[in-house]
């Protein structure tokens, strides 16, 4: 009896450690910064359905029109999705076509070898889950946009 009561006081311990732990992470200030900005320029979409197909899979990460889920909110979850939003803004961002894209160049290979959306992302959202036509649309486009692929080799042997 003494052996239970032992086992449930350290189960209660532990589970008032991660409370205790939760709570006071709360106070780091860091993912709470749920701004958009507005839209300067997006890219030539081909059409309304590819545009929808990266609003759907691309635009929260990828763009100035990121939906703030609730739990964007609470820490830890706020660092993380924060961290992604800044770093895909950062590399690719389909609100502010009119500047530099840093890796635009890489947007067909991450979509076709199934880096992007990430995978954890595709669980909350099944807005995300491409099948495989839609994923071949959104390639062609950025194959397209960026002269790579079958469409754009030769382009620069000019």
């Amino acid at each position: 009896m003494q052996r239970m009561l032992l086992r449930w006081g350290g189960i209660a311990i532990a589970v008032i450690v991660t409370v205790v732990l939760l709570l006071l992470i709360q106070a780091v200030p860091y993912g709470r910064d749920h701004s958009n900005p507005p839209v300067r320029q997006e890219p030539p979409w081909d059409s309304p359905k590819t545009r929808a197909l990266a609003a759907g899979a691309c635009f929260d990460c990828h763009s100035n029109q990121t939906h703030w889920p609730w739990y964007s909110n609470i820490a830890p979850a706020s660092w993380l999705i924060q961290h992604d939003v800044s770093a895909g803004r950062d590399k690719v961002n389909f609100s502010e076509w009119d500047r530099p894209q840093e890796e635009s160049d890489e947007l067909a290979e991450q979509v076709e070898e199934n880096k992007m959306p990430p995978t954890y992302y595709r669980w909350f959202h099944s807005e995300a889950r491409l099948s495989s036509a839609e994923r071949e649309a959104l390639i062609r486009w950025f194959e397209t946009m960026f002269g790579q692929g079958e469409a754009g080799e030769g382009e620069d042997e000019h």
